[in-house]
């Protein structure tokens, strides 16, 4: 199978992509390499692929439908996984128009270049943050109404929109797969467990944005790409996912056990919460296991110790 990766020189993307190669598969990563974070460090996730005759990496926008279209006829794509996206909760709040530019035309410009090239597969990355502060946790996919509280979520609801309407109209098979707060080695460097493993290793204060009672179901990165495989295989009609770990815990117990792992205290720094953050994230997987097989293997104890040995090798 040849695959277009949108933004595979992510965190999540790379991680994939290496997966992908290791099942044969040919690669096309599509990155732009934006300076949301380090351009540099996406570099280096890609650096153990670019000798593999199965890879290919272009840097480049999506939301150039010519050379989206280019790519998947020229490489001869069968299937799209879109990740690409400008990525935050928070920064979306401030720039709201840069977020459904790269988001939402973004996806429609890779829609429509499937559309005019025969593509017809698409894995495509949603986010827990759609759901904003519906009620009813967990979070299932087939909940009504769901509230996003910010451009970000607002701009990948509107993607899985745009999704639903090419199936409907050009009998794409889509999966939208709504991921719920991905962590481990090669997490971007401004998201929470990312910035206190930080802070606790290096003896420096850790901020969070409210009581520490903010909930978030955490997902090791190595069961997300479990899913996204799991998805592929069974790609075939409409369907969103979620795709999410085992447990959910509050930022204050997430620290305590940072805590018992690097055997190190610190001093937190509170500050009001955030506009755009939502106050609770669980998943329920019911439809996920039973459509995809999919389960959650990594516990969260464990996925921290790896991200916590990972990091202490990369300092």
């Amino acid at each position: 199978m040849t695959i277009l990766v949108t933004g595979g020189a992510g965190f999540i993307g790379s991680h994939l992509t290496e997966r992908l190669l290791q099942l044969g598969h040919t690669v096309i990563c599509l990155d732009n390499l934006d300076d949301y974070y380090d351009p540099g460090l996406k570099q280096q996730h890609i650096q153990a692929f670019t000798g593999s005759p199965a890879y290919h990496f272009i840097k480049g926008d999506i939301r150039r439908q010519e050379l989206v279209a280019d790519i998947l006829s020229g490489h001869q794509c069968d299937t799209v996984i879109h990740l690409a996206a400008r990525a935050g909760v928070r920064p979306s709040v401030f720039a709201p128009a840069l977020y459904v530019d790269v988001n939402v035309n973004g996806t429609l410009s890779v829609l429509e270049a499937m559309r005019q090239t025969g593509v017809r597969r698409l894995i495509l990355a949603s986010s827990s943050s759609v759901y904003g502060n519906t009620p009813g946790i967990p979070f299932r996919e087939d909940q009504t109404g769901e509230q996003p509280v910010s451009p970000y979520a607002s701009s990948k609801y509107a993607a899985e929109l745009l999704a639903h309407a090419y199936h409907s109209l050009y009998h794409f098979d889509i999966s939208c797969l709504r991921l719920f707060t991905v962590y481990g080695p090669r997490q971007r460097p401004e998201m929470a467990i990312s910035q206190f493993v930080h802070g606790l290793l290096t003896q420096t204060p850790i901020r969070v944005f409210g009581d520490g009672s903010v909930v978030r179901n955490y997902t090791y990165i190595d069961d997300t790409v479990t899913g996204f495989l799991q998805a592929l295989t069974h790609l075939q009609g409409f369907q969103r996912l979620n795709i999410g770990g085992a447990e959910a815990i509050s930022l204050q117990q997430l620290i305590s056990l940072l805590e018992q792992l690097t055997g190190q205290t610190t001093r937190i720094q509170h500050f009001p919460l955030q506009p755009g953050d939502v106050l609770y994230t669980a998943a329920d997987l019911t439809l996920a296991q039973r459509r995809i097989g999919y389960h959650p293997a990594i516990p969260l104890r464990e996925g921290l110790q790896r991200f916590i040995s990972w990091h202490k090798k990369k300092r």
